[in-house]
């Protein structure tokens, strides 16, 4: 009785966590859309920054697919998105031909800055800070 009673508490709590997860993912989504992004184009864009500080920094993909909970391939898919839009370029790594560098460009910089207070309120909304 007392397992079956813990075992109810984790599944609500783990029910509870995916609410939150999803709640909080369509207001960062909702919040971005007019500005062509969406959640997970901004947390590419949001590492790159914090970890590039300068224009023109590398961070390899392979670090970032670390980072962010995504497929390799739906990465990739959206680095080539971003990479289209100009927001970030692509270079192979000269030490390893395996490797690819991702950059954030200028205009990937400057669309960070603009809608980074757009994404911190979206959190606050959705978890209530």
């Amino acid at each position: 009785m007392a397992a079956e009673t813990a075992g109810i508490r984790l599944e609500e709590r783990w029910r509870e966590i995916l609410s939150v997860h999803a709640r909080t993912l369509g207001e960062i989504d909702r919040a971005l859309h007019p500005h062509g992004l969406g959640a997970s184009d901004f947390e590419v864009l949001d590492l790159l920054a914090t970890a590039s500080p300068e224009e023109g920094e590398q961070y390899r993909v392979q670090n970032l697919g670390r980072r962010v909970h995504l497929s390799q391939s739906a990465l990739s898919r959206l680095i080539a998105r971003l990479e289209k839009d100009g927001l970030v370029t692509r270079s192979l790594c000269r030490e390893d031909r395996r490797g690819v560098y991702v950059t954030l460009t200028r205009k990937g910089h400057d669309l960070h800055a603009e809608v980074l207070p757009l994404q911190r309120a979206a959190l606050a909304r959705a978890l209530g800070e």
